[in-house]
């Protein structure tokens, strides 16, 4: 059993490296695949949920991760890379990570988008300070329903389902990095 662990957190640890991989080398090609990927997703999220408008409207700012995958066989892993924006300006760029342990099985992708109500909430995002606590969770988005949601703490979470609505909007344990735009 222990020699299962060992291979399965190396597997969660890949899971989570794999992103990184792709950023060796800059090719404007690429970053134009990716500035359409986060077009596309924004667009995406604002159409098929019309009432996240007023948050769009009066939000000090968002973060927006197109892609999110997670996955793993009791040993878990979340990972995804995301735009920071403040005042509707890119301002930086975030990951968002998260490990677990426990009835994990399987693989997902979802696009989250975090608003922050006001500049003290983004500021303990940019500073690292926004881990949320196991027992948050975020609204899952899905076509024709409706979706209504409150800011906890100075923010509030919605994730869309790659291919479905997900099975568990649970975001507890998610940790953020945060790096200016230069």
């Amino acid at each position: 059993m222990q020699k299962q662990m060992i291979w399965l957190s190396l597997a969660a640890a890949v899971l989570v490296a794999l992103p990184a991989a792709r950023a060796a080398a800059w090719d404007p090609e690429e970053a134009k695949k990716e500035d359409r990927e986060y077009e596309e997703s924004l667009a995406d999220f604002k159409k098929t949920e019309p009432r996240l408008k007023v948050y769009f409207e009066n939000a000090y700012g968002y973060a927006l991760f197109p892609t999110v995958g997670k996955g793993g066989f009791v040993v878990g892993a979340t990972y995804g890379k995301g735009r920071v924006y403040v005042g509707g300006k890119l301002v930086g760029t975030s990951t968002l990570s998260q490990g677990s342990v426990g009835a994990t099985v399987g693989y997902e992708a979802f696009g989250e988008i975090v608003f922050f109500s006001n500049k003290a909430a983004f500021e303990e995002f940019k500073n690292g300070h926004a881990k949320f606590a196991a027992k948050a969770s975020a609204y899952a988005i899905k076509a024709g329903a409706g979706t209504t949601a409150d800011y906890d703490n100075g923010v509030a979470v919605f994730v869309k389902g790659k291919g479905g609505l997900m099975a568990d909007a649970s975001i507890g344990g998610q940790g953020f990095t945060y790096e200016p735009v230069k």
